[in-house]
């Protein structure tokens, strides 16, 4: 039995963060990072049956095509994917009433949509680039273990050597989105490898008043060549995402709208029609 400490259920029977109850939850989860744009995805649905919100963490479970979905926003930064893979996951695989884990494990698709920036000058603003590999700067799944069970163990070395990777830095991880979403996306978006920062600003690159630590990173990042990958774009989530999915069992992978490209200092601040269009492709995939 898990310790109310280590599970928390609210009041209403709802998981701690989230407020989503176990039947809220639909088998499909889109996950964005902007709570207003959870009314976006939400929009496309025949119906909602529910919905909450709590802190940055906002919810609505509706249909689309028939197909039952729920759409939630999980804040900035890998450390809130911690919470809410772990939460989605106790929704789906713990029983609430005895505090146990279930015998039969129920898989969930796990879809994020976001933004990015594009490292490659041949990446134009306004592409949709799918994370094939994602790659954590950030260091949560180090904190998991059996982690080099699910990694792509042999880019570590190259990619830390290449970018003179400083020693006081988390270890990077490789993760791959998971099969299934890999097919669905394969003819409709640009595939790549996704750098997942731990912050916008130095963990990007970006230089304001405080100096980088490896200041020849973006260029370290562009010109990385491993087995035919390059990386193409930044992010900050889907590392975090398609490794805790793939320790528990479920699917996931991370696509975005490219709204800056870094290598030729370009940036698109009106880009809400196109993750628009970029939500309604993912809804048609997810439901074809």
């Amino acid at each position: 039995m898990i310790a109310s400490s280590e599970l928390i259920i609210n009041a209403d029977g709802s998981i701690f963060h989230l407020h989503i109850k176990p039947e809220e939850l639909a088998d499909t989860v889109i996950l964005v990072g902007d709570p207003g744009r959870v009314e976006m995805v939400a929009s496309f649905f025949e119906n909602r049956e529910a919905e909450a919100a709590s802190r940055e963490f906002r919810f609505v479970t509706g249909t689309y095509r028939g197909k039952r979905i729920t759409a939630l926003s999980t804040g900035i930064g890998c450390d809130n994917i911690d919470i809410v893979v772990n939460e989605l996951d106790a929704l789906a695989n713990i029983d609430f009433q005895t505090r146990e884990i279930k015998k039969e494990h129920r898989k969930l698709t796990l879809l994020r949509i976001g933004t990015c920036g594009a490292i490659q000058p041949d990446i134009p603003l306004g592409s949709f680039v799918f994370s094939e590999i994602s790659v954590g700067c950030d260091g949560l799944l180090n904190w998991y273990a059996h982690r080099d069970n699910i990694v792509e163990k042999d880019f570590e070395e190259p990619f830390m050597q290449h970018c003179h990777w400083a020693p006081y830095l988390p270890v990077p991880y490789f993760i791959r989105a998971s099969d299934s979403l890999t097919e669905r996306f394969r003819e409709h978006t640009i595939f790549g490898v996704t750098i997942s920062a731990s912050g916008f600003y130095g963990p990007q690159g970006r230089i304001l008043r405080q100096p980088l630590a490896m200041p020849d990173m973006i260029e370290s990042f562009e010109t990385f060549v491993h087995k035919g990958y390059r990386i193409t774009n930044f992010e900050m989530e889907g590392s975090a995402l398609a490794g805790l999915a793939t320790h528990l069992g479920h699917d996931a992978a991370t696509v975005c709208c490219v709204i800056a490209n870094r290598h030729l200092g370009e940036s698109n601040t009106d880009y809400q029609p196109k993750v628009r269009e970029l939500v309604q492709l993912s809804l048609d995939c997810l439901t074809r």
